[in-house]
This record gives structure tokens, sequence and C-alpha cells, in this order.
């Protein structure tokens, strides 16, 4: 796992994210914690760092 900040699109609170290394693709649905708004994330990763990240909002 690996630490990876991130800024809410809805609240804009930038937040924490622990993330699997071991997954190198990534797509999933988290409510943010702050707000509790749902946050689309994907996620792209190799050799241990992330190449690509992104948390967008879902409309409702």
């Amino acid at each position: 796992m690996i630490e990876h900040y991130f800024t809410c699109p809805y609240c804009w609170e930038e937040q924490l994210k622990l993330l699997d290394i071991s997954v190198t693709q990534q797509s999933f649905i988290e409510d943010c914690e702050v707000c509790c708004n749902p946050i689309e994330f994907d996620m792209i990763m190799s050799d241990n760092t992330v190449t690509s990240f992104s948390a967008q909002p879902i409309g409702q």
C-alpha cells in the first residue's frame, strides 16, 4: 500500500487515499470522507508508483 493525496472534486478538501500497488489498474467508487459525495477513482500503477490518478465527481 502507498499513500496518495488528492483533492475532492466537490468540497475541495485535500485527502489521503491508500492505494494497493499490487493491482496495476483500478477503478472504483467511494464516498468523500468529508462531504460524503460519491467520487469515481481511476488509477494506473507501474513499478510501485502511481502513473495515472483521477478523482472525478459522479453526476447525481
